[in-house]
């Protein structure tokens, strides 16, 4: 059980991680050769970025805990949970202005369905 926990941990830190990043690119201005002084301009998207580098850092050391105590064949499809995450986060969040569509719809409940399928409890006789 510690393993799945580990990898849920690890699944909703990177979730969190792209989202931040997301919205801290929309309201930096373009790197253009200014460096380090885009980032002091702009505070609050800067943060942003940093909490979602650190984010993945995190993300990272919980996925390597999860690795401990998982097999590999059940713990690396759990990693598909962020594209549902990230695509309701992107939908639900009002600054990202992420337009519904059936068709992203239908492919996320295709990952549902195999990671159902590659973590269905297996029937011993």
């Amino acid at each position: 059980m510690k393993g799945y926990f580990f990898a849920a941990a690890s699944v909703a830190l990177v979730s969190v991680a792209q989202l931040l990043l997301r919205w801290a690119m929309m309201h930096l201005p373009a790197f253009d050769g200014a460096g380090l002084n885009v980032l002091l301009a702009a505070p609050l998207p800067s943060a942003a970025l940093a909490g979602g580098l650190i984010a993945y850092g995190l993300s990272m050391v919980c996925w390597l805990c999860a690795l401990h105590y998982l097999p590999l064949s059940r713990a690396y499809p759990l990693l598909s949970l962020s594209y549902v995450l990230v695509w309701a986060g992107a939908l639900l969040l009002p600054s990202f202005h992420e337009v519904f569509r059936w068709s992203s719809a239908a492919g996320i409940g295709l990952i549902l369905l195999g990671l159902l399928c590659v973590n269905a409890p297996s029937r011993k006789k």
